[in-house]
C-alpha cells in the first residue's frame, strides 16, 4: 500500500512538473475540461427550467439506480485478496473487453441512431459521431501527455508508475462513459413515457453491475486496497444521475450534444484500451490469458447490451 501511495504522490508531482514546463498545453487541456463542465452545467439547468418535476424525479431515480448497481458491482471485488500478476492481467483484459463492447453497442450505435434522427442523413450522422470520437481522443491525448512515461526518468518513474498511470486513465475513461449512459436515461424519461424510460433505465442499471466490478478490479490490480477500490468505483457511478439531468436538458435544448457526447466517451475508452491497457496486459508475458479475458469481457458486455437493450 505504501508503494502505491508513493507512486501516486510521484505521479501528482510529475503532472505539476509537466504543466509548468508546457503551460500552453496545460491551459488548453484545462480550457477543454472547463468547456465540458460548462456544457454539463448548462444542460442540467435547462433540465430544471424546461421539464416537469415528475420527469426530473424519474430521471434522477433512473440515474440513481445506475449508481446503486455500479456500487453493487464494485462490492464484488471485496472477495479478491492477494492477486497474482497473471490474474491482474487477465482482469484488466476482461475490463478492457467490456469497455470495447460498451463503446460499440452502448455508445457508437446509439450515437449514430440519435444523429440520424437529428440530421436525417447517414453520412451526417457518421460525421457527428466521428467528431465526438475525435474530441474523446484529443482529451485523452492531453491527459496522456501529462502522464509520466518509463523512458522519461528511469529512477523516478518505473514500470509500476506506468501501470498506475494506465489504470487511472482507464478509470477516467469509464467515468466519462457513465455520463452519456446517464444522458440516455434522461432522454428516455424526457417525454414522461414510462414505457420508454423504465426499460432503458433497467437495462443500463443491470449493465452497470459488471462495469462497477471492472473499475474495482482494475484498481485492485495496481495494489489499491479493496475498500478504497470499491469506494472509487462506486463514486464513478455518481456520473449517472448527473448525466440523467444533462439528458433531460439536451432533450429540450442542444440536441446535437447527445450523439457528440456518446462519440466522445467511446473515443476516450477505445483510446485508453488500445494505447494503455492492452500493452500493459501483454508486458509481463501473459498475452494469452489477457486476450482470453478480453474476449470474455467483450462477450459478457455484448450480451448485456444486446439482450437487455
Amino acid at each position: 500500500m505504501a508503494s502505491t501511495d508513493n507512486a501516486a504522490t510521484s505521479l501528482r508531482a510529475a503532472w505539476i512538473a509537466h504543466a509548468q514546463a508546457n503551460p500552453l498545453v496545460a491551459w488548453g487541456l484545462l480550457g477543454t475540461l472547463l468547456i465540458v463542465l460548462f456544457l454539463l452545467g448548462a444542460s442540467g439547468y435547462s433540465a430544471f427550467e424546461n421539464n416537469e418535476q415528475s420527469n426530473i424525479r424519474y430521471a434522477l431515480l433512473g440515474g440513481t439506480a445506475g449508481f446503486a448497481t455500479t456500487a453493487l458491482g464494485a462490492l464484488m471485488a471485496i472477495v479478491l485478496r492477494n492477486i497474482s500478476v497473471r490474474t491482474q492481467d487477465s482482469m484488466l483484459g476482461f475490463a478492457a473487453g467490456m469497455m470495447l463492447a460498451a463503446s460499440s453497442f452502448s455508445l457508437i450505435l446509439p450515437g449514430l441512431e440519435a444523429a440520424r434522427e437529428l440530421w436525417g442523413s447517414g453520412p451526417a450522422a457518421a460525421a457527428t459521431v466521428v467528431v465526438g470520437l475525435g474530441f474523446g481522443v484529443l482529451l485523452m491525448l492531453g491527459l496522456d501527455y501529462f502522464t509520466p512515461h518509463e523512458h522519461e526518468s528511469a529512477g523516478a518513474f518505473g514500470p509500476e508508475h506506468r501501470r498506475i498511470s494506465r489504470v487511472w486513465l482507464f478509470v477516467f475513461a469509464i467515468i466519462l462513459h457513465n455520463i452519456p449512459e446517464g444522458m440516455a436515461i434522461g432522454v428516455g424519461f424526457a417525454e414522461g413515457d414510462m414505457h420508454v424510460g423504465l426499460p432503458l433505465a433497467t437495462a443500463i442499471a443491470i449493465q452497470d453491475i459488471p462495469e462497477g466490478l471492472a473499475v474495482a478490479l482494475a484498481l485492485r490490480s495496481i495494489g489499491v486496497s479493496a475498500w478504497r477500490a470499491v469506494l472509487i468505483a462506486a463514486a464513478s457511478g455518481l456520473m449517472e444521475p448527473l448525466g440523467a439531468l444533462v439528458g433531460l436538458g439536451i432533450s429540450s435544448g442542444l440536441a446535437i450534444a447527445y450523439p457528440v457526447s456518446l462519440g466522445l466517451a467511446a473515443g476516450a475508452m477505445i483510446f485508453v484500451v488500445s494505447h494503455e491497457v492492452i500493452p500493459e496486459t501483454h508486458r509481463n508475458g501473459h498475452q494469452t490469458p489477457a486476450t482470453v479475458g478480453l474476449m470474455a469481457g467483450f462477450a459478457v458486455m455484448m450480451f448485456l447490451d444486446t439482450a437487455l437493450g
